[in-house]
């Protein structure tokens, strides 16, 4: 089984999806690299797209088209400048052309060579894409899949091959997990540390989590600050800026800093953190559907969750908090979400929202038991109790936008999280009845029973039943 780490799971990108904008942009890229390497970049005379399934029927809400684009003009998602993506896109439309990999121009027609099939689906994935090439008068094709939070896999090539490593505390399931920390009395964000030094220096570790968590911090702060209308033809207003002006009353500040600041000094009432909780949620998925810069935890459409809990205890459970404990609570966070990843599915094109929110709610209900001192039972006790309540959770976005109901699902996810941490931390996981690996399999077994018109299609649930005129976009 493939081994994953941390930062596998936590990815910086841009928004709006994981599997419909950071995959196809991943794969767009990767597949001209490929070429480069085999030395037939310098000869391609045209290409052209094919989008099939899911990224066919929901492809124009996600920006599967423009993420492509981006992709092949060889843009990196981690350090684009988001506000310069329009600008990008609207000139390649407006030539007929593209410098591939920003090196070798040729004649390309958006309308007619990037092509979303939307009766047609590849067998192994929801999200298949096809990326054909003339070389010389030949054509020559690859298909990739995008499978969740960014992952992509190469017709023909194993994603467990991907991931070969060996770890000190291999953990194919979350007993695997158990049984380490209780055999080497280690909590399991100390399991986890040691797993990723496998790839990475305690520094790097150390440092790479940390400025995932300043991205997070920022994304929530911009959504915060941010007024206006989404992007994508619904008309949906963004209300995180009035929620937190509301709850500022009127305390000025500057930048994210003096913003937290200001947060942490107050005093909060119950029905004020709760809604700060949503707040924090609801700012990072607004980003999220304008095209902004996000952390998949473990998929965009899921992004706010994570930031939220963690935004959660940093102002209002600890005045103290440390850069340790922001590292401990997404190495615990990442960790988790790996056993979704390789037990069930993290892509809601095949497990519907239960693998994308129910999953973040799981990532987060564990982290936030380890850092208030919960045990590796308790961690994996909270894990359970968040996915056992989003189970059968239904992926219906109206117009194929991840705007309704997709922002406010990310609140409710982050409230379930803490709720299901403070569960666990109160109860005795040996009495417990439900193993977080029974739950992953039952999220799994749910995925496969599951009508395929609420996995990510728009033909169904909300979607279908909200009758909305969205243009393309």
């Amino acid at each position: 089984m493939e081994r994953i780490s941390v930062f596998d799971m936590l990815k910086i990108g841009v928004g709006p999806s994981s599997s419909h904008t950071l995959g196809p942009w991943l794969a767009a890229r990767r597949w001209l690299e490929d070429l480069k390497s085999t030395g037939d970049f310098d000869n391609i005379e045209k290409i052209k797209i094919y989008l099939y399934g899911s990224l066919a029927l929901t492809g124009k809400g996600h920006y599967t088209d423009k993420a492509i684009l981006l992709g092949l003009l060889g843009e990196n998602p981690r350090t684009i400048d988001t506000s310069s993506i329009n600008e990008k896109i609207n000139s390649i439309k407006k030539n007929d052309s593209i410098k591939l990999l920003h090196e070798k121009d040729i004649v390309f027609s958006v309308s007619d060579d990037l092509c979303f099939l939307y009766g047609k689906k590849l067998p192994y994935h929801a999200n298949g894409m096809k990326f054909s090439c003339w070389i010389k008068g030949n054509e020559e094709s690859q298909i990739y899949y995008s499978i969740g939070g960014g992952f992509i896999e190469k017709e023909g090539e194993s994603i467990a091959e991907q991931f070969q490593v060996t770890l000190p505390f291999p953990c194919d399931q979350s007993e695997d997990l158990l049984n380490h920390c209780k055999k080497h009395k280690i909590s399991v964000s100390e399991m986890v540390f040691e797993n990723e030094k496998a790839w990475r220096t305690e520094e790097e570790i150390k440092s790479g989590l940390i400025g995932i968590w300043h991205v997070m911090e920022e994304c929530v702060y911009k959504g915060c600050t941010t007024s206006g209308i989404l992007p994508g033809g619904l008309g949906v207003t963004r209300r995180a800026a009035v929620h937190n002006q509301k709850l500022m009353k009127g305390i000025s500040y500057t930048n994210s800093m003096e913003w937290i600041a200001a947060i942490k000094g107050k005093s909060f009432d119950f029905q004020e953190v709760l809604e700060w909780i949503s707040c924090f949620a609801m700012a990072v998925n607004e980003e999220n559907a304008a095209m902004g810069r996000v952390v998949t935890a473990p998929t965009n459409g899921a992004s706010g969750v994570i930031p939220a809990v963690l935004m959660y205890y940093f102002c209002f459970q600890n005045p103290n908090v440390t850069d340790e404990d922001i590292v401990r609570f997404l190495m615990v966070a990442g960790e988790i979400g790996s056993f979704f990843k390789k037990g069930a599915t993290i892509s809601a094109a095949m497990g519907g929202c239960q693998a994308e929110i129910g999953v973040s709610s799981a990532m987060a209900a564990a982290a936030l038991t380890e850092i208030q001192g919960g045990t590796p039972a308790q961690v994996l006790m909270a894990a359970e109790i968040a996915m056992e309540h989003h189970l059968g959770l239904t992926c219906d976005p109206i117009g194929g936008l991840v705007q309704i109901p997709c922002i406010e699902r990310n609140s409710m996810g982050a409230v379930k999280a803490i709720t299901a941490s403070k569960i666990a931390i109160d109860s005795d996981p040996a009495l417990a009845k439900i193993p977080l690996d029974k739950v992953i399999k039952t999220m799994w077994d749910t995925a496969k029973d599951m009508n395929v018109k609420y996995k990510e299609t728009s033909e169904g649930g909300l979607a279908a039943n909200i009758s909305v005129n969205v243009p393309e976009c």
